[in-house]
């Protein structure tokens, strides 16, 4: 019996995804002009968003998760607006538009110097997760029951695989730090239950840390 179990465990490693990180000093970080965000309320973000889905439908959002090492840990990419609030780099869909192009969008729009993203193409993996908005008021759920048949709003997370070395080039009005997987986890209160999640999400993967 000890035999088995140890072959099946040889299997299951066997069959980890990996992803490769490399140390946050590959990095160049600069800033450009500020993106111009609502200033608005509660209330005036869900009439917002009863207003565009009255007119679009369900609304879907794409989000990054970028990995780099520093002090031989994994930290996560993260945008902050105003000293408190963290996002994971992302956004809304246009309509019509695919998952994979509304996110390399997006991560240029936020991330490069230019739109268009001409430095090097975001590599943009598999979908880790999604998250619904039941309704309007309520906070994003990792899951979405049967007795919700019009979901108001759908969050995908992908992993986003970066190279060795990358220019990132963010609005002035945001900072993008690197924060350790450890300090995120589980850590409701500071990032959210979506950024908050992401460490359970890559338990799936081996992280390899490439020195430099």
């Amino acid at each position: 019996m000890g035999d088995d179990d140890e072959h099946n465990s040889s299997s299951t490693d066997q069959g980890r995804k990996e992803v490769d990180i490399y140390p946050l000093s590959c990095y160049y970080f600069g800033s450009k002009e500020a993106i111009v965000f609502k200033d608005e309320t509660v209330s005036d973000r869900i009439t917002r968003m009863k207003s565009n889905y009255a007119a679009y439908g369900l609304r879907t959002s794409v989000e990054a998760v970028l990995l780099v090492e520093l002090f031989k840990h994994p930290h996560l990419l993260l945008l902050q607006l105003n000293n408190s609030i963290f996002k994971l780099p992302g956004g809304r869909l246009r309509p019509g538009e695919t998952d994979i192009d509304g996110l390399r969008r997006k991560l240029s729009n936020k991330l490069s110097a230019s739109r268009d993203g001409n430095e090097t193409e975001w590599e943009v993996g598999e979908c880790l997760g999604m998250w619904w908005r039941h309704d309007f008021e309520t906070l994003l759920c990792p899951y979405l029951p049967p007795t919700v048949k019009k979901p108001k709003e759908c969050t995908k997370l992908f992993l986003v695989r970066l190279p060795e070395s990358r220019k990132f080039i963010v609005p002035e009005n945001l900072k993008l730090l690197a924060v350790p997987l450890s300090q995120v986890h589980e850590n409701h209160k500071t990032y959210g239950t979506v950024i908050s999640g992401v460490p359970q999400l890559l338990s799936k993967y081996s992280i390899n840390i490439i020195d430099i």
